[in-house]
């Protein structure tokens, strides 16, 4: 087996008197798509923010190639080739799309104090781009804004393989999104990891995780409810944990004696 790009061993993290996570492990790897489900308040927010250099952590290890980090921002981590797709992505809707592709990161020619954007440049690698992962636009000067949601996201993945992410994090692409343009996000996943990356996909959508994961985490209250390998479980028992597994097990037998107790 590799050895991890990131690995999180026992990590806590502390809001006040809230615990947020509580002895957290995940590990990333090169060509792999790890699934990070839990419901709202499970600690997905707060996993995303620590590997992403947002947040600091309390307790435990997080390591990047094997040697153990803090971040104090996130672009550290992106220094460090961990780039992250938040849900509400970060584009101006009514530039073009060449031009949110590289947004921050423009290249210029000439010389100062007459040097301008390389607009040719940046028109013709975002089409590049968008290519090798399959999307084909007719027009990389339409408005990003025009793009459909599923689109959007993909455009997303492509510019951060294209800047050096090694490991990407998706936080709930599918979301917003309908099945047609979940579809398409689900088909870049694999193409990010098809393309060598270590892929984080948060999801509370056990269906689109099986269809794509190597790997399975679902956190329960900060804590790790499962850890699995995609053959050590089927899709029934990934829902079973994300649908709160023991707990409603035992709630079905509290239930089934509550009614026995009643008729008897």
């Amino acid at each position: 087996m590799s050895k991890p790009f990131v690995e999180l061993i026992d990590v806590g993290k502390n809001y006040g008197n809230i615990s947020a996570l509580q002895g957290v492990s995940v590990a990333v790897r090169e060509a792999e798509v790890t699934c990070v489900l839990g419901d709202n308040g499970a600690g997905k927010s707060t996993l995303i923010k620590i590997i992403s250099g947002l947040h600091d952590y309390e307790e435990g290890s997080y390591l990047v190639d094997g040697a153990q980090v803090r971040f104090t921002s996130p672009r550290e981590a992106l220094d460090r080739g961990i780039a992250t797709v938040y849900q509400d992505l970060a584009v101006v809707p009514l530039m073009p799309v060449w031009r949110n592709f590289f947004l921050g990161s423009e290249p210029t020619n000439g010389v100062w104090p007459f040097r301008r954007l390389d607009i040719d440049k940046m028109r013709e690698t975002t089409d590049s781009e968008l290519r090798k992962m399959g999307i084909v636009l007719p027009d990389v000067d339409q408005p990003i804004g025009s793009l459909s949601g599923g689109q959007r996201q993909c455009v997303a993945i492509a510019r951060a393989i294209y800047f050096g992410a090694r490991v990407l994090i998706l936080d709930e692409p599918t979301a917003a999104l309908g099945v047609k343009q979940s579809g398409v996000v689900l088909k870049y996943i694999a193409a990010a990891r098809d393309a060598g990356l270590g892929v984080i996909f948060i999801t509370h959508n056990p269906h689109h995780a099986f269809m794509v994961g190597d790997h399975f985490v679902v956190l329960r209250q900060g804590e790790v409810e499962l850890n699995a390998k995609r053959d050590e479980l089927t899709l029934d028992d990934l829902t079973h944990h994300m649908a709160g597994g023991a707990e409603l097990d035992t709630l079905r037998h509290e239930l089934d004696r509550a009614l026995h107790e009643t008729t008897g």
